[in-house]
């Protein structure tokens, strides 16, 4: 019996941020991070902005009004096997850690994607046991994917 191929589109939208390479290399993350969890239908829209961008949409969605990383939202319908995956992830922010980490913005926009991708997935980061859980897996599928470990406290 053979495996039916996975039905995961990712588009990765951005304002010249980051190369065709590297939109690639992000798209590929996204599409083997949602194999790994067993996902086999799903669209995913990552959406690289700046700061200003992602204010926008922290002000718009949570009522917050200050720059983040990622904002991650599950648009999925509950009873539909599909998986609907929106995250913005912020360009402006992730050259800024990857100049004080010492790494390159597409291994911090990995991170992004990949932190984005496991929220939706279930991870949570809002204890110090939940956050050690999150990075220990960000680091196993970052190392797999290629972008070594990224998060360092």
């Amino acid at each position: 019996m053979s495996e039916q191929p996975a039905d995961i589109c990712v588009e990765i939208i951005c304002q010249g941020q980051v190369d065709d390479d590297g939109t690639a290399k992000l798209a590929n993350l996204a599409h083997s991070i949602l194999t790994q969890f067993d996902i086999d239908s799903a669209e995913v829209n990552v959406n690289i902005v700046d700061d200003d961008g992602i204010i926008d949409v922290n002000r718009r969605f949570l009522k917050r009004t200050t720059s983040t990383d990622v904002i991650s939202f599950d648009l999925s319908e509950p009873d539909e096997h599909r998986k609907v995956f929106d995250i913005v992830i912020n360009a402006d922010q992730a050259q800024r850690q990857a100049d004080l980490r010492n790494h390159s913005q597409l291994a911090e926009l990995a991170l992004y994607v990949t932190h984005g991708l496991l929220h939706n997935l279930g991870f949570d980061d809002a204890t110090e046991e939940l956050s050690q859980k999150m990075h220990q897996m960000e680091d196993r599928i970052l190392q797999q994917a290629g972008f070594g470990v990224v998060y360092k406290e």
